[in-house]
């Protein structure tokens, strides 16, 4: 296990989480008329606040791709999921909401998780890549689950929309993570004219630009404790899927580790479940003559 990869990871995750609660505290004021559509994008764009959001995280996706690129998807994506600790922080600042017990539960859980899941699974990289039946088979039956999630959420936007919301994003961005990996083997073998001509990189491209529409109509109608946690449970699952399916990462797979793998899993979605659900995690507030976002399904 690299040393780097890990600060590399850590510190992606810090930005995102960063980047997740000042998009949020932005997105809450924007047009409920751009619901899912390329216009809440441009209306963002005017807020510096959003903007301030989007550079942490573009900043989070950088330095999460130098981790891909030196490590494992499987044992990168478990790091990036502690980015709700990050989250959980500034909004604790912001708020003055103490841990408690429900917090530091979700911490041991979520940091317990992710140490467990690495020491049993042993994360190593190989030579053995699926071949490219398996690799568009992988990716499709993820993207697909994210697109039905994502159309199921446009009929449930009060109710469960945010947080299919939040999950369809988080599977689009495990599978991008994975995707960019792939894209950065490819400029090392091929330089730039191999990058240019694969697939990879636009679909990393539209996989993006799709998610952060997800997760910006998730934050635009419910709190933050409603998607975050989806997104950041769904993100590291469909990276170690996508990294074992077709990218050839390898665990270890006897009984006694995927026991413990299992469970280390397990407890990575239950505490960032606690996590998630923590007071100190902003909710919605209505300003003064601000239309209400508790909206009827459509």
């Amino acid at each position: 296990m690299s040393v780097l990869v890990v600060l590399l990871a850590v510190g992606a995750a810090c930005c995102l989480g960063t980047g997740f609660v000042l998009q949020q505290q932005a997105a809450q004021h924007a047009p409920l008329g751009d619901y899912m559509s390329w216009r809440l994008l441009l209306d963002l764009m005017r807020m510096p606040r959003w903007l301030t959001g989007i550079a942490f995280m573009a900043c989070g996706m950088a330095l999460g791709a130098v981790a891909l690129g030196q490590g494992e998807v499987t044992l990168v994506e478990p790091l990036l999921a502690t980015n709700l600790l990050f989250a959980l922080v500034l909004s604790r600042h912001l708020t003055g909401q103490p841990l408690g017990r429900q917090g530091w539960a979700g911490l041991a859980l979520l940091a317990g998780g992710v140490t467990t899941f690495i020491l049993a699974g042993e994360p190593q990289g190989s030579d053995q890549v699926a071949g490219p039946l398996r690799h568009w088979l992988i990716f499709g039956v993820v993207t697909g689950i994210a697109l039905l999630l994502a159309g199921v959420a446009a009929h449930r936007r009060p109710f469960y929309g945010p947080v299919l919301l939040g999950a369809a994003a988080g599977l689009l961005y495990g599978v991008q993570d994975a995707l960019t990996r792939v894209s950065g083997e490819r400029l090392g073998d091929g330089g730039w004219p191999l990058f240019f001509e694969s697939w990879q990189p636009y679909a990393v491209l539209v996989l993006g630009v799709t998610g952060l529409i997800l997760v910006q109509s998730a934050f635009e109608t419910a709190p933050l404790q409603m998607s975050l946690p989806a997104l950041t449970a769904a993100q590291p699952l469909a990276g170690i899927v996508c990294g074992v399916g077709f990218l050839g990462d390898r665990v270890r797979t006897d009984t006694g580790a995927l026991a413990w793998e299992a469970a280390g899993l397990a407890a990575v979605v239950t505490g960032i479940v606690l996590l998630g659900l923590h007071p100190a995690l902003p909710t919605r507030t209505a300003g003064p003559g601000e239309e209400t976002r508790d909206l009827q399904p459509r």
